[in-house]
């Protein structure tokens, strides 16, 4: 058992005992650090503000990831490097590249959200050497910026890289890697401070055993929910177990029928190998919240807050997707479809949790598409979303599966619609008839996000756009996003 948190802060290691387990990194930057270039905004992962950067020791490299410290609680920390924007100048008090393409570009006004941009595209430095306009784009989408305009902040993205020399951290990182290499723990953290309890186990044995021990603990994977019941509500969590320190979770697995995705791996890191086998899964991850966010956020941590606009649920639920549920040593499978049982309620029993999550791989035996429909093409949530998968025999419909999100109290199948296609001949006409069935299906809400009339247009809509694409009856169904990519 260990009972300190330790990180590398500033080429050294930190070690915590006796905190708060819900102090936010933003919170011990500012207060304890006093290191005020990080700046809170929004205080729930909206504005970038407060992004920093984390460094993982991933095989013999160091991967370099921004988060938003104002969601990440503190104990999260230990394994890890943190970076912030003091500690990206040169030791002689030359600027870094990213710093330097800023301030030739003109890239920064009243600076509040300034050091929140420079993370981003530090971040952005360290993992793309020529990154696409896109990448560029959806590194500085969770950065908000509200007087310099964002032309310039663009232009210092591609101009950064022009700059010759590098920066310290190529030639810091041998060091940097014996640091992270000296704090790795294989034995589980243990923090206790005024009533409050964190457990951060590295087997999925000793997580069965902490949740069999403690049945009401707050599961915590990435944060991106829980820390606002923290920053936002003000709750105070007594028992917390995190779940990132166990290699089986975090980790995805191919086999010749299935894509099995650990319960706390990313979004960041489920896309690739979701795309390799549905593209638009990959598409549609995409526009989860910002990097900062699918940087610490985990498909099964969406699937166990069982929110009713979640959208990995309905391209998961659409492809068929089970989850295997863990309660000491004995497992069960648990199909999607039987998963929810209301708003906010799951089939998670008492001591249980999501091990993994298990997704057939269909190859080219069905037609699949996901959609998002937002008000904002980039951090926001789903008006409506959307996910079919067809398999035909000939010009018949041998099996459809239709699952939307933001219709219902959970996501959910449109079982009506497909029983009005299931043994008919996909055509216009059916899909027509089928659109009809959509209204015995769901009754939506109305909210600020859309009105249920405007939800149930939305639904029909998008199984017609999904026939379309089918057949090649039309040539561009897809809106250009900003970056000039089809979605």
């Amino acid at each position: 058992m260990s009972d300190r948190i330790r990180f590398v802060f500033n080429d050294r290691v930190r070690a915590l005992s006796h905190v708060n387990p819900t102090m936010t990194v933003l919170d011990y930057l500012r207060t304890v650090e006093r290191s005020c270039g990080t700046k809170e905004g929004c205080a729930e992962g909206d504005c970038g503000a407060c992004t920093v950067v984390l460094g993982l020791l991933v095989g013999d490299s160091v991967k370099y990831r921004a988060v938003n410290s104002c969601l990440l609680f503190l104990p999260v920390l230990d394994g890890k490097q943190l970076i912030t924007v003091e500690h990206l100048k040169m030791a002689d008090g030359t600027l870094h590249p990213v710093q330097r393409a800023l301030v030739d570009c003109h890239g920064s006004q009243c600076g509040f959200c300034t050091p929140g941009f420079v993370m981003s595209l530090f971040a952005l430095y360290k993992s793309e050497k020529h990154p696409s306009p896109r990448q560029i784009n959806d590194g500085l989408a969770g950065n908000l910026c509200r007087c310099t305009g964002y032309r310039p902040i663009l232009q210092a993205a591609r101009q950064m890289y022009s700059y010759d020399g590098g920066d310290q951290f190529d030639q810091k990182e041998p060091a940097t890697k014996a640091l992270l290499q000296s704090i790795r723990r294989n034995d589980t953290l243990e923090i206790h401070n005024d009533g409050r309890n964190y457990y951060s186990p590295t087997t999925v044995s000793n997580l069965a055993d902490l949740r069999r021990r403690y049945p009401d603990s707050v599961l915590l994977a990435g944060g991106s929910d829980i820390g606002l019941w923290v920053t936002k509500q003000h709750r105070d969590l007594d028992t917390l177990i995190h779940l990132g320190d166990i290699p089986e979770l975090v980790q995805t697995a191919t086999t010749p029928t299935h894509l099995e995705i650990g319960a706390a791996v990313t979004y960041s890191d489920a896309s690739a190998a979701l795309a390799s086998h549905y593209p638009d899964c990959g598409e549609l991850l995409r526009r989860v919240g910002s990097v900062q966010i699918r940087n610490v956020g985990t498909v099964g941590g969406n699937i166990a807050t069982a929110s009713p606009i979640g959208d990995s649920i309905p391209p998961l639920m659409a492809l068929g997707a089970s989850v295997v549920l863990r309660q000491g040593d004995h497992t069960r499978e648990v199909n999607l479809d039987d998963f929810f049982l209301g708003y906010r309620s799951t089939a998670i029993a008492s001591g249980e949790f999501i091990e993994n999550i298990r997704i057939p791989i269909h190859g080219d035996q069905r037609v699949f598409r996901a959609y998002k429909v937002s008000k904002r093409w980039d951090q926001d949530i789903s008006s409506v979303c959307a996910a079919y998968s067809l398999q035909l025999d000939g010009r018949r419909v041998n099996d459809i599966r239709i699952c939307y999100g933001g219709m219902a109290a959970t996501p959910q199948r449109a079982t009506e619609c497909e029983r009005t296609l299931i043994g008919t001949d996909w055509t216009r006409e059916a899909v027509n008839s089928a659109c009809s069935a959509l209204e015995r299906d769901f009754t939506p809400i109305t909210d600020f996000r859309a009105s249920s009339e405007y939800r149930r247009l939305v639904a029909q809509n998008l199984l017609l756009k999904f026939y379309l694409e089918s057949t090649g009856d039309v040539r561009q169904t897809r809106v250009a996003s900003y970056s000039g990519d089809a979605a």
